[in-house]
Order: C-alpha cells, then sequence, then structure tokens
C-alpha cells in the first residue's frame, strides 16, 4: 500500500485562523504530572484506529525516557470529564512540532477537530518558537489534511512510501 506524507507548517502566528471552541462541556488541559503510562494510553487510544506504531512496541523505560526528555508537552482535551483527544507538542531548535494529536474514536464526526487543532496551534505559539510544524499521512483521519489546511497551515513536503 503507498503511503504518502504530508509535512505542514506555519511561520507566523497571525497566519492561524482559529475555529474558536463554544461548547463548555470541551477543556484541554496540560498533563503538568509526567506519566508514561498515561501517553502510552493516548497513543493508543487515539492512535489505535490510524495505525499508529512508531511507539507501539516500545517498552516502559523507552517511554520514560520519552517523557523525561522536557521537549514533550501533553495536552488533554475532556469532554463531560471523559478524555476525548490529546496532542503533544515537541519542543527543538526553536520549532514547534505538533508530534502527535487527535480524537479518540467516540468523539470523531462531533465537530471538535477544528477547535482541538486550533488550541494546539495557539498553544505552539505560546512557546515562541520561529514556526510550528506538523506530519500527517493518508493513514491518518481522511478529514486530517483539510484541517491543517483550514486552520492555516501549508504544506512544504510531501514523500511517497
Amino acid at each position: 500500500m503507498k503511503v504518502t506524507t504530508f509535512y505542514l507548517e506555519m511561520r507566523a502566528r497571525d497566519q492561524l485562523r482559529a475555529k474558536p471552541n463554544h461548547d463548555p462541556r470541551l477543556r484541554v488541559l496540560e498533563a503538568s504530572v509526567k506519566q508514561w503510562e498515561f501517553n502510552r494510553f493516548l497513543y493508543t487510544f487515539v492512535g489505535g484506529p490510524w495505525q499508529w506504531c512508531d511507539k507501539l512496541y516500545w517498552d516502559d523505560s523507552k517511554w520514560k525516557e520519552y517523557l523525561d526528555s522536557n521537549q514533550i508537552i501533553t495536552f488533554v482535551a475532556y469532554y463531560d470529564g471523559a478524555p476525548a483527544g490529546y496532542f503533544e507538542l515537541s519542543q527543538c531548535d526553536g520549532e514547534v512540532e505538533i508530534a502527535y494529536f487527535g480524537l479518540s474514536p467516540y468523539f470523531i464526526g462531533k465537530g471538535l477537530g477544528g477547535s482541538l487543532l486550533s488550541c494546539a496551534i495557539e498553544t505552539a505559539w505560546n512557546l515562541n518558537p520561529r514556526r510550528v510544524w506538523v506530519h500527517t499521512c493518508t493513514l491518518d483521519h481522511p478529514a486530517a489534511l483539510q484541517n491543517y489546511l483550514a486552520r492555516g497551515m501549508t504544506i512544504y513536503k510531501t514523500e511517497e512510501k
């Protein structure tokens, strides 16, 4: 199966076309207490349907090392108290990557993706990077690429494998 990966970026905060959250039942909170078990849960909970596999076989020590790096910041979206999705921001060399982003299967299609992505991008810009970037691929949700584009991100590289 051929997979296309799209690399997108935003080089200025004012490029963001935010979709505001008008639903008071949706709250996004930083998981400021780093618990690798929780990140592993979020990774499989959100990424499972999309065949996220780059960290699937990590052992406990690898997960702990990943979170102990101090480059990863995790934010969790809760809807009426239930985990609805998450994003991880990775800071490196003056840039912020939206390393992981997604909704749990139950919340897909309920109109939350645009506002959660807006929150992720705004949060990334609050770290004062020179650019914010992300990658998505044709294995991800069919609306993922369009959501990134709708928020103002632009494609700067495409790869096919």
